[in-house]
């Protein structure tokens, strides 16, 4: 009964977002009480149950999303982001026009939301692949690699921050393990890939090819842009590697974990932002907190969602369906790291959002990582490479893709899908292997 409920509440979801065309939020909601009622909580038990799962979900995560956003506005808004990019691509010559776009896109994708660092990035692929004849795929796949990876495998980005926190891992870690998988991962899915697909004749429609570019004088300095849109990785990366290599009680160790957390780190960030790309280039700091307020605007709809997602996972748990699913599952004798992503991938499929997938996914698998003993981290990463599967004709970034690069379906099919899915099974490989030496 448990399975049949935890089902029929995917299948009302699946339908309120594909037929009915309700905001994912409003259909997640629906769906939490729908459980919630079903499994026989009382109407109070079951508000009450949704009040828990959204403050446990969104505790750490209000702050971090929040205050990531500030620092992706300053980033994009000052020109650092495009420094960098230029940077990268400056004086380089055909067989390195990969590798240094690829940098570019990963350290933009690190610091920025995948949509805002598409429309940055993207109209300097246009002008690469156009002055150097180079095959538009060839040289924008690469990019794309470099943002869909870090969306969906490294915090602060919302959906492994937000898959974090469900599991209960350190996010240290995550990340660094993080960042051990993303690697390969891009250079599969993007350099080496769009060897075999550059045959696509992608084409930028003509409005977007002549999009403004910050003039030299008008953007900071690249080290200043580098650092600024780095921080955050820099410093919780430092508490990660201080924390497993000195001694407890160190002072070293203590400082480092003080500012590597998560909240204090992004916050130094933000502060160090506002000076390096503000203050310091003369703007003015009502300027400034003005621009900060509407950054924050723009992920309202994502904390919504993630806080829905908390909710739906707080009432599988409480109404004991995670429980029985898990122990259903961990009878299977596959394994808890295939099995979360192989959910994740199915939900993907059917609805679209790499964020909603995941956390859907979190709520049905939480109860293998405690009952197997799988660790949180590598369960966020085998997740997030499951919402990253098969993007078609329902996800966003697809239609992002098939405008932009001027393409059919058939074509989007044929060199987004792929890439897409090509990150969600060699993030996978990674995981399973990385699992063998620290699992």
């Amino acid at each position: 009964m448990p399975l049949l409920i935890a089902l029929c509440g995917i299948t009302l979801f699946l339908i309120l977002i594909m037929v009915f065309k309700l905001n994912p939020f409003i259909a997640v909601m629906i769906v939490a009480i729908s459980v919630a009622l079903a499994v026989g909580m009382p109407v109070a038990k079951a508000i009450s149950t949704i009040e828990k799962g959204i403050g446990s979900t969104m505790g750490v995560i209000v702050p971090v999303l929040g205050l990531g956003a500030m620092l992706g506005k300053l980033v994009a808004e000052s020109g650092a982001a495009q420094r960098i990019t230029t940077r990268f691509l400056t004086g380089v010559n055909k067989n390195r026009i990969q590798s240094s776009i690829m940098i570019a896109g990963f350290i933009i994708g690190v610091a920025l939301f995948y949509e805002i660092g598409f429309f940055i990035m993207i109209p300097l692929v246009f002008t690469i692949a156009a002055s150097t004849g180079l095959p538009l795929i060839y040289v924008g796949l690469p990019m794309l690699a470099s943002l869909s990876v870090t969306h969906g495998l490294l915090p602060p980005h919302p959906a492994p921050t937000a898959l974090t926190a469900i599991f209960q891992a350190d996010l240290g870690l995550t990340l660094l393990y993080g960042l051990t998988i993303a690697v390969p991962t891009i250079l599969v899915s993007g350099p080496f890939l769009a060897r075999f697909l550059s045959r696509v004749d992608a084409k930028p429609i003509a409005e977007f090819v002549n999009q403004k570019v910050m003039a030299e004088n008008e953007m900071p300095g690249f080290w200043k842009s580098f650092f600024t849109a780095l921080m955050p990785v820099i410093l919780i990366s430092l508490a990660t590697v201080a924390g497993l290599t000195l001694p407890e009680g160190n002072i070293l160790r203590r400082f480092l974990s003080g500012i590597g957390n998560p909240i204090v780190a992004m916050l130094l960030s933000v502060l160090f932002a506002i000076y390096t790309l503000g203050i310091s280039r003369g703007k003015k700091m009502p300027d400034i907190m003005k621009s900060l307020g509407h950054s924050v605007g723009s992920i309202a709809m994502i904390m919504l969602l993630i806080s829905g997602a908390g909710a739906l996972k707080q009432v599988l748990v409480d109404g004991g369906v995670s429980k029985y699913i898990g122990e259903l599952l961990s009878s299977s004798g596959l394994s808890p790291l295939f099995l979360g992503w192989l959910i994740a991938t199915i939900l993907r499929i059917c609805i679209g959002s790499a964020t909603v997938s995941g956390l859907t996914a979190a709520g049905i698998v939480l109860p293998l990582v405690a009952g197997t003993g799988v660790k949180p981290e590598l369960m966020v990463l085998a997740v997030g490479s499951g919402s990253l599967m098969c993007s078609h004709v329902n996800d966003t970034g697809f239609w992002l893709f098939k405008e932009y690069f001027n393409l059919s379906v058939k074509e989007t099919l044929k060199t987004w899908t792929i890439m897409e899915t090509s990150i969600g099974i060699t993030g996978l490989i990674g995981v399973l292997l990385l699992n063998q030496i620290v699992g």
